[in-house]
């Protein structure tokens, strides 16, 4: 028997709100940020501006569409997500090396990096199966071993990229959603525990990583070496003072910051915005948390529970990541900030897990009709 039909509430203003406003951000920044650095290195000063207006459009319709498709369906569609997510990630490991990573797939003049969108595949993934074994999660077998060995396909896929930091974020939302299903505690802790080693080695593995780690522990004793970008980037946040210099008065991005619209954007943001700046940009962050949050507790079942705090935790904890790399808080890793830094594919990822919270919310706040 169909449950009753549901009138379809309003819209999270809020929710929406603070998305648009972040992407609107998101892209004129990336327009500070990147002008002077795409002017001396590409001759177009508005190369990367463009390019993120672009994507932008292309996003917001991708979150439209997901807002206007009842989150239900995506079970339906679940397996074959799940495989073309696979096969994307390992035609990503035969592709051209760019900067000593294979993370992209070129379609002509657009380049996409599959590991964004397997962030959403392991959240589906994992929404779904814990919703369906929901009864069974006090086993270690369908508590853990399963859901996390399918999801370990695409963290192992993701690695061999190389990449550590999105497989580190992806794993500890797994870990949090099943948390939030009802798994048991000891054998979450049990996983973490058992995947540490693993991080240990992939750390200790490349030169890079470790000179990574070494900056994170000393910023300031190398900086003309393994520590400049760190220290440039500490340079910058605390060169902003409380209101900031000014939009486009950034200096530390005057070929000082390397590749300032990518990871190392928020440095930018701080130098320009200033404190006052970055804790308004914090405070969005923090509306779509508790929106989504919010959405997940008023979701009318458990899959759309699961999903959306696992699109929210998603975006929040890769914002936390990001912010806290700059800061000097966390070893620098390779994670973009959410709506901020270029590029296309985190983007449309983004905006399309946001769609899905809208969809989510909308239905949770329905009233049955009679």
């Amino acid at each position: 028997m169909r449950p009753p039909p549901r009138r379809q509430a309003p819209i999270d203003c809020l929710l929406l709100g603070a998305t648009l406003t972040l992407l609107v951000l998101g892209v004129v920044m990336v327009y500070s940020a990147s002008v002077i650095w795409a002017e001396q290195n590409l001759g177009r000063p508005l190369y990367f501006f463009h390019r993120q207006i672009l994507w932008a459009a292309i996003s917001l319709a991708g979150m439209a569409a997901a807002a206007r498709t009842d989150y239900n369906r995506l079970r339906e569609w679940l397996f074959p997500i799940f495989v073309v997510t696979c096969l994307l990630l390992a035609a990503a490991l035969f592709g051209p090396k760019i900067a000593g990573v294979r993370r992209w797939i070129r379609l002509g003049p657009i380049g996409l990096q599959p590991a964004e969108f397997a962030k959403l595949s392991s959240i589906l993934f994992l929404a779904s199966y814990l919703d369906r074994k929901h009864s069974k999660l006090a086993s270690p077998v369908h508590g853990l071993i399963i859901p996390l060995g399918v999801v370990g396909v695409l963290l192992v896929l993701i690695g061999l990229e190389p990449d550590l930091g999105t497989p580190m974020l992806m794993f500890t939302v797994a870990g949090l959603l099943l948390f939030v299903a009802g798994a048991k505690v000891q054998w979450i802790l049990a996983a973490g525990l058992a995947a540490s080693p693993i991080v240990c080695y992939e750390l200790l593995k490349y030169p890079y990583r470790r000179a990574r780690v070494l900056s994170f522990l000393a910023p300031f004793e190398n900086i003309r070496g393994v520590g400049y970008q760190l220290s440039q980037s500490l340079l910058a946040v605390g060169s902003g003072g409380w209101a900031g210099k000014g939009f486009g008065a950034s200096q530390l991005k005057l070929m000082y910051l390397p590749t300032p619209h990518t990871d190392f954007i928020f440095p930018v943001v701080c130098e320009e915005l200033g404190l006052i700046g970055a804790l308004a940009i914090l405070g969005l962050f923090a509306t779509l948390l508790v929106r989504g949050v919010r959405a997940a507790r008023r979701a009318p079942n458990l899959f759309g529970s699961l999903l959306a705090c696992g699109v929210t935790f998603t975006i929040c904890l890769q914002a936390f990541f990001n912010m806290a790399m700059s800061l000097g808080l966390l070893p620098t890793k390779g994670i973009p900030l959410p709506f901020f830094s270029f590029g296309g594919s985190s983007l449309l990822s983004t905006l399309i897990g946001v769609g899905i919270l809208l969809n989510i919310s909308r239905q949770g706040l329905a009233e049955p009709l009679h």
